[in-house]
């Protein structure tokens, strides 16, 4: 079984995805991590070096390895749903879940790490809250098409835990 967490960043997929992994005892695969390690080269190099276009690629391609694994929880980039037929290959070769993060919430958690995070590092705080609402209403309609979806609020870890293993004990 492989479990895919899809979710705009900052909700928590790597976080949650390492321990439900743990929990399971399932292999934890962070899709970022593992291209950067396939390519043996960073996620900020292949942007400078061959474009989004050609990052989307080498994603894709990396995307399809590891969905032939075994017992994995994979956390996949906020865009990563949005290219090619990525969620229909997500969806047909895993139980995907969506973890839906309000956008006030999103923006508090990732106000003080902008710096960390290539795609918001230059957006001014004030400007923050209308850029992740304009990217949360683009990606809706795919991240919406995830078997699940766990609305997060002020829940700890362990909470969205037993949350996620009574999801997928249903399945």
């Amino acid at each position: 079984m492989i479990i895919t967490l899809i979710g705009y960043m900052g909700s928590g997929k790597s976080t949650t995805g390492k321990i439900l992994a743990k929990t399971l005892g399932f292999e934890f695969i962070d899709l970022d991590h593992f291209i950067e390690e396939e390519f043996k080269t960073t996620i900020a190099t292949i942007f400078e070096k061959e474009g989004e276009l050609g990052f989307r690629k080498k994603e894709r391609a990396a995307l399809t390895e590891v969905l032939q694994k075994k017992n994995v929880v994979l956390s996949v980039g906020g865009g990563t749903p949005m290219y090619y037929n990525n969620i229909e290959l997500i969806n047909e070769n895993s139980v995907s879940v969506y973890l839906r993060v309000a956008l006030p919430d999103l923006v508090k958690r990732l106000e003080n790490n902008k710096a960390q995070r290539p795609l918001i590092a230059h957006v001014e705080k004030e400007e923050l809250p209308e850029f992740i609402a304009k990217h949360l209403f683009e990606r809706n309609l795919i991240y919406q098409q995830a078997h699940h979806t766990l609305a997060i609020t002020n829940q700890t870890t362990l909470d969205i835990l037993d949350r996620l293993l009574v999801l997928l004990k249903n399945d």
